[in-house]
């Protein structure tokens, strides 16, 4: 790995979602019985854009949000963290909520969202300056949350992937596979064509299921070849150049098993990372301290097993702190990983 500095200077990342308030228990209490609870601001292409920004890359974030207090405050929260927000637009009624009540021993995290109309969900594509906006970027980031939210996100992100490719800027697309917002429909014939449109492609075996149609179940990690295998398969099935897939080993509701494969399908290159074990303090953004990561140290320039073996790193540390967002630096990633 190279020297951890704070990102190259002058370097510049975008990325495209939805902006959520996030409202939590405290401790160990039942969401709806507690008589108290815990704010947020998240989302996950808002915590890739926090995490990238804490590694030093510069990264802009482009989302709608109300004109009003709650709007507010979550802009200013995403300003704190050094992400830029000139893009962001204002309109709309309400913000999106998602509630999250963590789990407890045999009890697993439980998710609630409350975002049906929300500022973001009702986007009008047209409001969105894409050729500015991606205009001297060097990366871009979206994932498969955005089109499970109407057509006007839809629209916008298919306009932002065109956009990007005209000025051959670099894609990741983190499937990021949600059940409870795709309902009765199927999400492959939305995602595939977008998928198709990465030059990174980030997801794990449910994600590859139920939106490429890619068989794939966690025992395809048993062994490098089967992993490989898997690997090959994601890149000629989807049709992009490189495939990081992550494996997360829910052992119980605070311990898990952390890690991942990068695979180029031009060079050849494999790179299966370590195992971690991890106890969990927040699961929320784990996978998204990943892909931050990983887009970091490639940014970067770093050899794929080195830049696969951060992402890990900081994936598993990001499951150790509360909240949506990773503030981990580059120093703090490197040091643990020569712990």
């Amino acid at each position: 790995m190279r020297d951890p500095g704070e990102g190259r200077p002058g370097v510049r990342a975008v990325t495209l979602g939805e902006l959520l308030l996030r409202l939590s228990p405290p401790a160990d209490e039942r969401l709806f019985v507690s008589s108290r609870l815990v704010t947020f601001f998240g989302g996950a292409e808002a915590n890739v854009a926090v995490a990238l920004s804490h590694f030093g890359i510069r990264c802009d974030y482009v989302t709608r949000v109300p004109g009003n207090p709650i709007g507010d405050a979550a802009v200013a929260a995403l300003e704190r963290e050094g992400v830029g927000t000139e893009w962001i637009l204002r309109g709309g009624d309400r913000l999106g909520i998602y509630f999250v009540e963590p789990g407890a021993d045999l009890r697993l995290m439980r998710v609630v969202y409350d975002r049906a109309g929300s500022a973001f969900a009702r986007i009008e594509p047209t409001a969105v300056a894409w050729p500015r906006i991606l205009e001297g970027a060097d990366w871009f980031h979206a994932s498969g949350i955005t089109p499970a939210l109407g057509d006007g996100p839809t629209a916008v992100l298919t306009n932002a992937l065109a956009s990007a490719r005209a000025k051959d800027i670099p894609v990741s697309f983190d499937l990021n596979y949600r059940e409870a917002l795709w309902r009765d429909r199927d999400p492959r014939p939305v995602i595939q064509p977008l998928a198709r449109q990465a030059d990174l492609l980030i997801g794990n075996p449910a994600a590859l299921r139920a939106m490429l149609g890619i068989d794939a179940d966690d025992g395809s990690f048993a062994t490098p070849p089967r992993a490989r295998e898997l690997a090959e398969r994601v890149v000629r099935q989807s049709g992009v150049r490189r495939v990081a897939l992550t494996r997360r080993e829910v052992l119980g509701a605070r311990e898990h098993g952390w890690s991942a494969v990068l695979y180029d399908g031009e060079t050849g290159v494999f790179s299966q990372s370590r195992r971690h074990c991890v106890e969990v303090v927040d699961r929320v953004g784990g996978g998204d301290s990943f892909a931050a990561a990983l887009i970091a140290r490639l940014l970067d320039g770093d050899a794929p097993a080195d830049a696969l073996e951060f992402a890990v790193m900081a994936g598993a540390l990001k499951l150790t702190v509360p909240g949506d967002f990773s503030r981990a630096s580059v120093s703090e990633v490197v040091e643990l990983l020569g712990s």
